[in-house]
């Protein structure tokens, strides 16, 4: 499992948004806003939440990027539905979510958010235990800000 501190494990998958390769994001933060699935009931809350703020959303200092085992065509689905203003990518066999560490046996992937920093460290993890929760956009401002500036 990543822990902060470590090398970032480095990923390409497809999305709303084309391919995305972690390592092309070197020198900038990224967020990785792991959830279990496309329209449940929580995730659609926690996306639906972003969309409300999409405004304060787009003022966070990092790429960021949600990702879970459904398809390109089902997070376009989801996407569109509900107004999402971040890239979903399809972790389809779960292999970024066991590089993580963010998979359980009975819903696949957990609800969790990483942040890698410009160096492509792990600086930040945050796994919910239930997954019934979610961090807000002022929960994700907070621990971009608590991250030491680069050198």
């Amino acid at each position: 499992m990543a822990k902060v501190g470590d090398t970032a494990p480095d990923f390409e998958l497809d999305g709303t948004e084309g391919r995305f390769k972690l390592s092309d994001h070197r020198g900038e933060r990224v967020v990785l806003l792991f959830y279990p699935g496309d329209f449940t009931p929580v995730c659609t809350k926690q996306f639906c939440s972003y969309a409300e703020r999409s405004d304060d959303f787009g003022t966070l200092d990092a790429a960021v990027v949600g990702i879970s085992a459904q398809s390109v065509a089902r997070h376009r689905e989801f996407q569109s539905a509900n107004a999402i203003p971040v890239p979903l990518l399809a972790d389809a066999d779960k292999t970024v979510a066991k590089a993580y560490g963010v998979t359980q046996p009975v819903f696949g992937t957990r609800r969790a958010v990483v942040i890698v920093d410009e160096s492509g460290r792990i600086a930040y993890r945050h796994v919910h235990m239930l997954g019934l929760d979610f961090q807000t956009v002022d929960e994700l401002r907070e621990a971009l800000a608590s991250l030491p500036t680069p050198a």
